[in-house]
């Protein structure tokens, strides 16, 4: 690719990387030798500790290179990105202990260093990441490092690449579009629109071009030849997007089939070994926590039927899990038992307040102060206690611990791909809930669940949970409720 921005960028990240890494060993160092009066395991000087652990952060480097941090698949996506900076991190600092044990030489002089270094290391290069990805987008604005595309084809795939390509700080450009000049694509200069890719090749210098995204094949094969041929002699980077979204999927294979090439489309990542991990860390997570919250599961029962005798403890409903199967879900009461079976224009018809189902929905299926919720619901939608009891959905394998919203019947028809988010088992929780669910609208929390299902990784599951564990503190403290 002519246009080498990527790979300049991805060595800066090595250099703020080494940078980060040390500034990070130098403050845990400082905090804890020279800010601390506790007596040290060893007496290593600041040069000599300075020394060893700058040569040795070379290696932290090639683990950050081989989880694929300076891959422009990672750098690009903050939340890949986190992931596995929290990962590589943590490998780095259990590299630099197994070194100080296999040199039986003391590399550390007292062992709140390797934690504090640890924690620095994850915080500062993510914080020097962030700061140069910021330059990096400004530099995009101003037409810095601007990767010209030229989009060869006039599908509905074609006009989204265009509008997605048209922001600034996304360091594209469209300086072409080749195709059908009867269907002509918006937010492109109706100039650079051509009717063959050999009118834009004479139109536009090899030097203006730096990627050719394709996305249809034409009827004659001597056409897409051409395309892809002008691609290889003249070092343009080549993309092709099929122009069927049924394609985009997190998990593609290339493989020979008697000796044929075949792409193999799963419609989810969860497959092989990580459905085996995936349902292991479900099983352990769930029965530990049904164990260790059985206290609060039986309490917070107690206290619901003292307070509202006649009413059932637990909430069930039916729900949609993987392949098309309903299941029973169980939470906490938090509504009162009259409006059960109920739709929420039934419900708010009954007590004289028909507006509010108007408001419930526009909210995406939230009321601020919804009249069918109880006192007692109220505190544990906002503890997110109501949700505890479907630990024993995850244990029974009908949910897992992440994954898409689950969903009833109902709602189903509301999915055109119901395949593919029913591909995997819904979760306790998800990418929607952590991205803000209640802020976003319905068709935006579908996208996150699909990309969920086809796109899934245990890193990801990792982080969702983290990040979810963040949202439930502070929305305890916040005083809202979901």
């Amino acid at each position: 690719m002519k246009n080498s921005l990527s790979l300049l960028y991805s060595f800066i990240l090595l250099v703020s990387d080494f940078l980060a890494l040390t500034l990070a060993f130098t403050l845990a160092y400082v905090i804890r030798v020279k800010l601390d009066d506790r007596p040290l395991l060893e007496p290593i000087t600041a040069y000599g500790y300075i020394g060893v652990v700058a040569v040795l952060l070379f290696f932290w480097l090639i683990i950050y290179g081989l989880l694929g941090l300076y891959r422009a698949q990672v750098h690009e996506n903050r939340f890949k990105e986190f992931a596995m900076l929290l990962v590589g991190s943590f490998i780095g600092i259990l590299f630099l202990i197994g070194t100080e044990y296999a040199l039986n030489r003391a590399i550390f002089p007292a062992r709140l260093v390797t934690v504090y270094g640890f924690l620095f290391a994850f915080l500062l290069t993510l914080l020097f990441r962030t700061i140069i990805r910021a330059v990096k987008r400004i530099l995009h604005r101003r037409g810095f490092g601007v990767t010209n595309v030229l989009l060869v084809g006039t599908t509905d795939i074609t006009s989204e690449l265009a509008q997605k390509l048209d922001q600034p700080h996304n360091g594209f450009r469209v300086v072409g579009v080749v195709g059908d000049r009867r269907k002509t694509i918006a937010h492109v200069d109706p100039d650079i629109q051509f009717r063959d890719f050999g009118v834009a090749s004479k139109y536009l210098k090899t030097s203006q071009i730096h990627m050719i995204m394709q996305t249809e094949l034409f009827n004659d094969d001597a056409r897409n030849d051409e395309i892809l041929a002008y691609a290889q002699e003249h070092h343009i980077a080549y993309r092709f997007i099929p122009s069927s979204s049924r394609l985009f999927v997190g998990s593609l294979e290339v493989n020979l089939f008697e000796g044929i090439p075949t792409v193999t489309v799963h419609q989810t990542a969860l497959t092989g070994w990580g459905r085996v991990l995936k349902r292991g860390f479900d099983l352990s997570v769930s029965g530990l926590g049904l164990i260790l919250l059985s206290p609060i599961l039986l309490l917070t029962a107690l206290v619901m039927k003292a307070n509202d005798p006649k009413s059932s403890v637990l909430f069930t409903q039916k729900r949609m899990t993987r392949f098309n199967r309903e299941f029973k879900i169980y939470k906490f009461r938090t509504q009162q038992q009259k409006y059960d079976g109920t739709t929420p224009e039934e419900a708010f018809e009954a007590m004289g307040k028909p507006e509010l189902a108007k408001e419930y929905r526009d909210n995406g299926d939230f009321l601020e102060n919804d009249p069918r919720v109880t006192k007692i619901g109220r505190l544990l939608r906002k503890t997110s206690l109501d949700e505890l009891p479907q630990l024993y959905n995850v244990w029974r394998g009908e949910l897992s611990m992440v994954g898409p919203r689950p969903l009833i019947p109902e709602e189903m028809k509301q999915f055109n791909q119901r395949s593919v988010i029913l591909s995997v088992k819904p979760g306790l929780t998800g990418l929607a809930v952590v991205s803000g669910r209640k802020d976003i609208p319905f068709e935006e929390r579908r996208k996150l669940d699909m990309f969920y299902s086809q796109n899934w990784s245990f890193l990801l599951d990792i982080v969702i949970i983290l990040r979810t564990a963040v949202h439930v503190i502070g929305r305890a403290f916040s005083g809202k409720a979901d």
